[in-house]
């Protein structure tokens, strides 16, 4: 029976939010950090079966106060980030290897400041995986990219042949923490995110079609956008719409 642990990084400082007093995945909304929301998806999906945060080594004991305030009990284990967001999903993945066999796990990578992502994206990712091997949540790409090739020249790719790559992305626990220990031996710390680096190790993505809304919340247009959605969500539920 396969295992679904989800890794939830919560590693960043988050400069481009220009806050003081804290990281922007401890931002407050309505009382309850950006953090938590995340974290209540997954401890209330009924096929995740455990949680590694990777989380700033100061805010740890935070953290922990605020995983009893809300009850979030799926928790297994706290790891602190490294230098890069590549390191801290591999001390993340490292805990995974040491609490499940690599052989039969899941793993869901997702950032802890992607709020807005459903159980049904979690679902869809899961049972792609089982089923392929992987799986990259995306949207369609609303806008037209532009691509600078090395001599200088632009290609310009057609939009109903372009995604874009969000969150979670979900791998089989083995094949993920091997691709982490060739960028290790090849001194790689640059990957961007996990299924770049599995691209480049020789793995085909999968894809799943996630929300729109799945932002990642990075700057205060952001946390405006998230305020947002949270009230119509609350609207939805008191009035029906």
């Amino acid at each position: 029976m396969m295992k679904n642990v989800a890794i939830i990084f919560a590693g960043g400082s988050g400069k481009r939010m220009n806050t003081v007093s804290r990281p922007k995945q401890f931002l407050e909304l309505n009382g309850k950090p950006v953090m938590i929301y995340t974290l209540e998806l997954f401890d209330n999906h009924p096929m995740v079966d455990g949680i590694i945060v990777v989380c700033i080594e100061s805010w740890i004991p935070f953290l922990k106060k605020q995983l009893k305030k809300f009850e979030i009990n799926k928790v297994i284990d706290i790891v602190p980030g490294g230098e890069t967001g590549q390191d801290s999903i591999f001390n993340g993945l490292e805990a995974a290897n040491r609490i499940y066999k690599s052989d039969d796990t899941n793993v869901l990578i997702h950032d802890g400041v992607r709020p807005l992502i459903t159980e049904q994206t979690i679902t869809d990712c899961i049972n792609t995986c089982s089923e392929k091997g992987n799986c990259i949540t995306c949207i369609p790409a609303t806008e037209t990219f532009v691509v600078r090739q090395e001599n200088g020249s632009l290609e310009i790719p057609t939009r109903a042949n372009s995604l874009i790559a969000r969150a979670p992305q979900c791998f089989l626990l083995k094949d993920i923490i091997d691709a982490h220990y060739d960028a290790k031996k090849e001194g790689r710390h640059d990957f961007i995110d996990s299924c770049t680096m599995m691209s480049y190790y020789g793995h085909q993505m999968n894809t799943i079609i996630g929300p729109m809304e799945n932002i990642k919340i990075t700057t205060p247009t952001d946390f405006f956008i998230f305020r947002a959605m949270v009230q119509v969500h609350e609207n939805q539920q008191i009035f029906g719409f």
